[in-house]
């Protein structure tokens, strides 16, 4: 597992003060999230598209991320269109789809591949270490940092046991299918990961607490904004007021 894949490069998203990333996607993100109009979404889409391409991303990268929301989206289009009411579009057998839940199944698809791709060009192109620093200095609660922290350290963790246990079942030569005694094994391996990382989290707890941690998250070094970074902020935070007020003025 690579957290950080995006987070090496020389571009100006990569070099911009993490600060006015996380600001402007969490602004950008509430936009996207609300907006029905489609000159708001038109430019949020190209807005995110603008992003990716100042980040200098692996595409192939990127399109796998997308591949793995989009995943979940295909169930909202199995359902969405056949249970929205409204005028009727298609049939396929008994099921009737509606225009209405095909615009609204699209309206979700567009807007979560929108803040996905922003998300990837902003905070994906900082270390997390340094996200978490920088939501420290935006003053966000030092229990949801350390729970980031946390978090972030350890998935490699876990990832790593439960792949020793798989390791584990394969040599006693374990091999999935679809019976009572593969799901009985998978049950098993699940509840030994949760084990185990209840018993690792506890040792973990009283090694911190040994060497006096109290909760307190300490800032060794700090961010200064340069002139790029206020240009770079202001730019953003008038593109996503003029998405806002497509939204809510412009076309009211």
């Amino acid at each position: 597992m690579h957290i950080d894949n995006f987070a090496t490069g020389d571009s100006l998203l990569h070099r911009l003060d993490p600060r006015v990333k996380i600001v402007v996607a969490a602004l950008f993100s509430v936009v996207v999230a609300v907006a029905d109009r489609y000159g708001c979404l038109a430019t949020a889409v190209c807005l995110s598209l603008t992003l990716l391409f100042l980040a200098r991303l692996s595409l192939r990268e990127v399109f796998l991320r997308l591949l793995v929301v989009n995943a979940f989206i295909v169930f909202l289009w199995l359902f969405l269109p056949f249970t929205y009411g409204g005028e009727k579009l298609f049939s396929i057998g008994p099921l009737d789809a509606t225009r209405e839940g095909v615009i609204y199944a699209l309206l979700i698809t567009v807007k979560s591949n929108t803040i996905v791709l922003a998300l990837i060009a902003l905070l994906a192109t900082s270390p997390v270490i340094t996200l978490g620093h920088a939501l420290s200095h935006l003053y966000v609660p030092d229990k949801l940092i350390h729970l980031l922290f946390f978090t972030v350290r350890y998935l490699q963790v876990f990832h790593l046991e439960y792949d020793r246990l798989r390791d584990a079942m394969k040599i006693r030569a374990f091999k999935p299918g679809t019976n009572v005694h593969t799901y009985r094994s998978f049950a098993y391996l699940i509840g030994m990961l949760l084990i185990k990382s209840f018993d690792r989290a506890d040792r973990i707890r009283k090694a911190m607490l040994c060497r006096g941690f109290h909760g307190k998250y300490y800032l060794l070094s700090h961010f200064e904004l340069q002139r790029v970074d206020v240009i770079m902020l202001v730019i953003m935070m008038l593109l996503v007021s003029g998405m806002a007020s497509l939204q809510w003025i412009i076309l009211k």
